[in-house]
């Protein structure tokens, strides 16, 4: 493993969780390799990685000059990045409450909204066989959580979840929210997100006009089309 970088991303090209820890690494002007795991031939549990990484899930983050430390769950990489290295606090809050309510949005991103957005994606593209009852579930619960986003977005005067500002637990929601627009609720009937969630939608059109964005956008774009 080269070490001309000082971080190490075990990721995968369409894996939104390793997409948000590139992104903040990207925002930090940290420099970073990133290694696509190819799932189809069950590389994220093999060796190197299940030797860093025993849950065998992307992302993996390894910090060479923090003596090759070692973490994994997206959201605890963006913490530790932060807290670390973002000295200037541009992308977290300093005030007491306003990190609980950082960290509210975190969790809420781990449990409420990557497991139902990924386990419609999982139904729809991966199991055996057609549930439609499932599908329907996450396409709910999709549509759920795009609605208590939207609600507080809306009340925010900032436009942003914590802070007045863009922080990681903005950043923590886009790729997922980007699958969710692009694919989960493309083809349900009646839904317009546009229309149904505008302060979401608002939220999440500034987030994709950041530079970090567009530039890992067209290098995702690019790396599909390397692989397809």
């Amino acid at each position: 493993m080269s070490h001309g970088k000082q971080f190490t991303l075990y990721t995968h090209v369409g894996g939104p969780n390793g997409w948000k820890v590139a992104l903040l690494l990207e925002e930090l002007g940290l420099s970073y390799e990133s290694i696509y795991l190819d799932f189809q031939k069950n590389e994220q549990k093999q060796s190197p990685h299940i030797d860093y990484n025993p849950n065998g899930r992307i992302p993996t983050l390894i910090d060479h000059k923090n003596g090759d430390f070692v973490l994994w769950e997206s959201n605890a990489i963006l913490l530790y990045l932060v807290d670390k290295y973002d000295t200037e606090k541009r992308l977290t809050v300093t005030d007491e409450k306003e990190k609980h309510i950082l960290n509210q949005w975190l969790f809420f991103q781990a449990s409420g909204q990557g497991p139902y957005f990924g386990q419609y994606s999982w139904f729809a593209r991966y199991h055996p066989e057609k549930v439609l009852s499932a599908l329907e579930r996450y396409q709910k619960e999709t549509q759920r959580v795009l609605g208590v986003l939207d609600g507080v977005l809306a009340k925010s005067p900032s436009g942003w979840l914590v802070g007045g500002k863009f922080t990681i637990a903005d950043l923590s929601f886009y790729t997922w929210d980007r699958a969710a627009i692009s694919s989960i609720l493309k083809d349900v009937e009646g839904v317009d997100v546009e229309k149904q969630f505008p302060a979401f939608r608002a939220w999440h059109k500034k987030t994709e006009a950041r530079d970090s964005v567009k530039k890992l956008t067209e290098l995702q774009a690019g790396l599909r089309t390397q692989t397809a």
